[in-house]
């Protein structure tokens, strides 16, 4: 199983000092809490993909490729990459690229993105979401997987003889994932694929993330590729730790009832008691994410949201410590522990090159205008 963190990169106002981080200071908060993860024995660093205020990540892969050239073992994933807004091409040819600069550390989550005047900024219509996100995915998934696309669809321009590059490494895509808060849709379309499915897992309750996940699991085996318990999960959540719980509530409560997404509406017990946001100690953050394999079944990967809210990166680095160090190396061996063995890991890009058979160099040569063969065709 995967343990890691996300990020949505905002910048938002300290409550405590009412001092706010500047656009600079916020991104390299981000690179250091990468860093720091890596340091403390995490898996996965995840960054959203953001093109307004408050946040910093409009370009996830600038930011992971700086990353991966810091980093020797840290998986580099988004959360997320807006899938409706991107050009399929450009996110063909951006991934495969960082894929290749990281050796192989880098997957994607596909999503359709929070902030809904995104789509005008790209020139898209918020009405088509759901078609967007399942078109351009499927333009997508052919690219990477074919030499020479031929494609027509409603929302771009058609491609003839089209090849991206680069061509993934070792022949194998990225590993995508598809997150959704609230889209069976968008379940559907992770089923469908095989792809992996990431429940947001934060503001709402458990019983709706069984039912989205619960839907992915039945149609993924519906499309032939597993059984339900074989489906690839991934879980968000949220915590704030104190080795005393006493100190964690009382220092998490102004960032919690100033924060621009759920302050000023339930209060922290109330969200604590009917989401999976966890304030405490390290145990109850345990026993807490234990317990999310009660309504979800076995899963492959549970990131964490640690940084916003107005939260120093003092602050953070503390909590990725108590994480590494506490949390993680105890949630490794139950959940291993109580995990079967036809119940998948999750998918890394060692395994998915063992799945296919080797490693393949899949460059595609260039052919000659004129004489319609590759160069070392026209030597012969």
């Amino acid at each position: 199983m995967q343990f890691g963190v996300f990020t949505v990169g905002d910048v938002t106002v300290d409550p405590t000092t009412g001092r706010e981080p500047t656009e600079h200071e916020r991104i390299k908060a981000m690179v250091a809490i990468a860093l720091k993860a890596e340091e403390v024995g995490l898996d996965v660093f995840a960054t959203g993909e953001h093109h307004n205020p408050p946040f910093v990540p409009s370009s996830p892969t600038t930011m992971m490729g700086h990353i991966a050239a810091r980093t020797e073992r840290l998986l580099l994933s988004t959360a997320t990459t807006l899938i409706t807004t991107n050009d399929p091409v450009k996110i063909a040819e951006d991934y495969a690229m960082l894929q290749h600069l990281s050796d192989g550390r880098v997957d994607l989550m596909m999503g359709r993105g929070n902030t809904g005047p995104v789509y005008p900024w790209f020139g898209k219509d918020i009405r088509a979401g759901i078609p967007l996100a399942i078109e351009n995915y499927d333009l997508l998934h052919r690219l990477w997987r074919e030499d020479v696309v031929d494609w027509k669809g409603k929302y771009r321009t058609p491609l003839q003889s089209f090849t991206s590059t680069p061509r993934p490494l070792d022949g194998v895509p990225p590993f995508v994932w598809h997150g959704s808060i609230r889209s069976p849709e968008i379940a559907e379309q992770a089923a469908y694929y095989g792809d992996g499915f990431f429940a947001n897992h934060i503001f709402w309750p458990k019983e709706h993330t069984q039912r989205m996940v619960g839907l992915y699991r039945q149609r993924y085996a519906h499309y032939g590729h597993g059984t339900a318990d074989q489906a690839i999960v991934g879980l968000g959540g949220q915590v704030f730790m104190r080795r005393n719980s006493q100190d964690a509530v009382r220092e998490f409560r102004p960032y919690f009832d100033n924060a621009p997404v759920y302050g000023h509406g339930p209060s922290l017990e109330e969200f604590t008691r009917e989401t999976p946001l966890t304030v405490g100690s390290p145990q109850q953050v345990i026993d807490r994410t234990l317990g999310f394999r009660e309504y979800v079944g076995d899963y492959q990967r549970q990131l964490f949201l640690m940084d916003h809210a107005g939260l120093p990166l003092k602050t953070v680095l503390e909590q990725l410590d108590l994480l590494g160090e506490e949390v993680v190396p105890v949630l490794r061996k139950e959940f291993a522990a109580l995990r079967p063995a036809h119940v998948p890991e999750a998918p890394t890009h060692a395994s998915l090159v063992a799945a296919a058979g080797g490693a393949k160099d899949s460059t595609v040569h260039a052919v000659d205008d004129v004489t319609g063969k590759a160069p070392e065709e026209a030597t012969r």
